[in-house]
């Protein structure tokens, strides 16, 4: 059991909500935290984590090409959460590494509850409300005059996983009708879920609302830029709970200065940990979160107890459930 070494990288909640999860690891081997800037290149990111032969990933640092080159044996990449993209996958298979992530439903009601939460919270202006009722300023609750999600049209991009969990709130719970944007899924599906389907421009032109919940991709990244937002009624809200980069953050802020986005809620940056001094915090019809859309107690239980069980499996020489390809010479044949 000795020879293996396990690595939890950039998670700030495994293991501290559920000490369990840390004692099976313990169990299994040695287990560390690292935590590494997210943009700490390939070559140095190997040389950290040299000796460890299982990694769990967050969000970041990214696993590249470069970091597989130097890289010693590395087992598994088990991702605590549901996305890839930040693992060079088909270096990673050349690698002999096996890469597994959280099955998509695990996160799915929890993505999209806080997709709606933070724009209720953007909308009623919940969060100054409640800061000036702990400044003892109740008697300012004219300020803060709201507007309601009922009945509005809201534009969906992304119907997958979260995005069509999304649709099913807006349109079941909040009457809205949903105007739906994937090139990926059919109509059929998309009204299966209570949205109807249409071209980009036509969701970007009619929307009072917009939320943001398809996965990043090459193509998509900074889909709402500068020409988008030109697209969108004045006075749009935005709330994106999927990728950071699927927005030009520049071309926000310049909305936002414009007053053509009257308000944003993101759980998600471009580059993150966000800090104190990002752009988008000198606005204040901006709610903010700290990528915690998972962050439920049943959710994160999940997510740990799959990492684990991922682990337990591949030291066994069994392919995880979830794994992203299904060779390795690690594997018991």
């Amino acid at each position: 059991m000795e020879q293996f070494k396990i690595a939890i990288v950039n998670s700030s909640s495994f293991g501290k909500i559920f000490p369990q999860h840390i004692e099976r690891l313990k169990a299994i081997g040695t287990v560390s935290h690292f935590t590494f800037d997210s943009e700490i290149n390939g070559k140095e990111l190997a040389e950290k984590l040299k000796g460890y032969n299982i990694i769990i990933a967050s969000v970041t640092p990214f696993f590249t090409k470069e970091f597989f080159e130097y890289k010693d044996e590395l087992l598994l990449i088990t991702r605590h959460g549901i996305g890839y993209n930040n693992i060079d996958l088909e270096a990673a298979k050349d690698h002999q590494t096996i890469v597994s992530i959280i099955p998509a439903l695990v996160e799915r009601d929890a993505v999209a509850e806080n997709n709606v939460t933070n724009l209720l919270a953007l909308l009623r202006c919940t969060v100054e409300s409640n800061t000036k009722v702990r400044e003892d300023q109740w008697e300012k609750r004219a300020d803060f005059v709201g507007r309601a999600l009922f009945n509005k049209t809201v534009g969906v991009i992304g119907v997958g996983n979260t995005g069509s969990c999304v649709v099913e709130i807006l349109r079941n719970g909040f009457r809205c009708e949903v105007l739906a944007y994937d090139p990926y899924k059919s109509a059929l599906h998309i009204q299966s879920y209570g949205g109807k389907k249409v071209e980009l421009d036509e969701l970007l032109a009619k929307s009072d609302i917009i939320c943001l919940c398809a996965n990043l991709t090459e193509e998509n990244y900074h889909m709402i830029s500068f020409e988008e937002i030109s697209k969108m009624k004045d006075q749009v809200y935005l709330s994106n709970s999927a990728r950071g980069a699927l927005l030009n953050e520049e071309a926000i802020v310049s909305g936002l200065k414009n007053g053509k986005i009257a308000g944003l809620a993101t759980d998600v940056l471009e580059e993150e940990p966000g800090h104190k001094d990002h752009p988008y915090l000198a606005f204040e019809n901006i709610v903010m979160t700290p990528h915690t859309s998972a962050y439920t107690m049943e959710c994160l239980e999940e997510m740990g107890n799959k990492c684990v069980t991922d682990i337990e499996r591949i030291v066994k020489g069994l392919l995880p459930d979830r794994a992203v390809q299904a060779e390795s010479r690690f594997l018991a044949v």
